[in-house]
């Protein structure tokens, strides 16, 4: 289950990573610009990431009870209430953009550069999310290769219209914008007509149960939005800090964060393919299972992750030129490989530990891990080294922050599990 889910977010995180290549050709605002979208980005993408955990969470245990009706009502609630959350997120995105940018610090000579590229971005973020909730559906009833061919395919799509739309059009920068809503449009078009054709979302919600039902969804829903939510805030409250050392240092922070994404996409694909199987698992009362199977995991993850770090590290230099023509760029997004991708296998932790524990019915604790993973690690130890040690330091603070916060994580999955045992224990007696 998890091999299409890793091609298929490696694809859209390539996607990404191509959007930047060209849009680093334009030249420093537009690429400081797309800097100050990454929070935002990471805050719709929040928002329908915690509906996703729900989701697969509340439909993988109805089906497990061998009541497919219910799970298909389930999965037209999903879409419609997603829906009408993403468009209302976007839209107070758009009303309150001066006020957004103003809090991050962002130059105002940058603001209609934002505007004009937000004004098209903000409705490729809710085909985005559409898709998504298309894709969790997928995920649901157990198949995870319509959702990883479908970003494949779209993926390639964003990436071969991005030159045509920013260069052939003379788009310039909402040309990438118009090239991930065209692909995103398609993949909904292609997910969609699939759900239905399968049988697995009906929109006939008059039978369903709506209050116990959306209860039922909030309950996990919303501690995981939260918590899906707090990095996208971090990353606000990150982008601020580096924006105090200028422009130059948030398009550089911004383009290591996009290759942050593209390191950690196996984590990701773990994180989306393993709840459905801890969910049965779960509903089945194995527990020794349930942490064979997250050993596993995490020993993969941290080796992983440690070999992702020394291979940045050792091609920073090369990787620098290639993403941007501006000297001072490249010396600080050099400086970013050094440092911190040595520390995605404490942040895989982390992210595998939250999935986990929502997989496992303990959203609280996943919100607790999410909260003080950003808040007690790596924001404080970011201010700290900015303080000790300028742009440079800010870096060996994120560095720090993330490797004490996959400790911090996995010692909470731990009690939680212990606790979960005895519990269990205690219901068998």
């Amino acid at each position: 289950m998890t091999w299409p889910m890793l091609f298929g977010v490696l694809s859209l995180m390539t996607f990404q990573l191509a959007d930047s290549i060209f849009v680093g050709q334009l030249g420093r605002d537009p690429l400081a610009a797309q800097g100050f979208t990454v929070p935002i980005q990471q805050l719709v993408s929040g928002m329908y990431v915690g509906l996703g955990i729900a989701t697969t969470a509340i439909i993988s245990r109805t089906l497990g009870q061998n009541d497919e009706m219910r799970a298909r009502r389930l999965g037209g609630l999903v879409i419609t209430t997603g829906a009408s959350l993403a468009a209302t997120l976007c839209l107070a995105v758009w009303l309150l953009q001066d006020l957004i940018l103003s809090l991050l610090g962002a130059d105002p000579s940058l603001l209609p550069t934002i505007r004009e590229y937000w004004a098209v971005w903000l409705v490729s973020a809710w085909a985005g999310a559409m898709a998504y909730f298309g894709y969790s559906v997928c995920r649901s009833n157990g198949d995870t290769k319509v959702p990883g061919y479908v970003m494949i395919a779209t993926s390639l799509l964003n990436i071969a219209l991005d030159p045509l739309y920013i260069f052939v059009f003379g788009w310039g920068l909402p040309g990438a914008a118009w090239a991930t809503l065209t692909a995103f449009g398609i993949g909904v078009l292609v997910v969609y007509p699939t759900l239905m054709r399968r049988q697995w979302i009906s929109f006939d919600l008059g039978n369903l149960s709506l209050i116990k039902s959306l209860r039922q969804l909030g309950g996990i829903m919303a501690p995981a939005m939260v918590s899906q939510l707090m990095p996208p805030l971090s990353a606000m409250l990150a982008t601020a800090l580096v924006a105090g050392f200028g422009s130059a240092a948030v398009a550089a922070w911004g383009l290591g964060t996009r290759l942050e994404f593209f390191s950690i996409v196996v984590v990701l694909a773990l994180t989306m393919s393993m709840p459905p199987m801890i969910g049965r698992l779960r509903g089945a009362g194995d527990i020794e299972q349930i942490r064979q199977l997250i050993r596993i995991a995490v020993r993969f993850v941290v080796g992983w992750q440690l070999a992702i770090g020394i291979v940045w590290l050792l091609t920073s230099g090369l990787v620098s030129e290639l993403f941007s023509s501006d000297d001072y760029v490249q010396e600080v997004l050099g400086d970013y490989l050094v440092r911190v991708p040595l520390s995605y296998s404490g942040l895989g932790v982390c992210m595998l530990m939250v999935s986990v524990c929502n997989a496992l019915g303990l959203p609280m604790r996943a919100l607790l891990v999410s909260t003080l993973r950003l808040f007690a690690c790596y924001l404080p130890l970011l201010w700290v080294g900015s303080q000790l040690g300028d742009l440079s330091g800010l870096m060996t603070g994120a560095l720090a922050g993330n490797l004490l916060a996959g400790v911090m994580a996995y010692s909470f999955y731990r009690a939680g599990m212990n606790k979960l045992r005895s519990e269990l224990a205690s219901a068998e007696a």
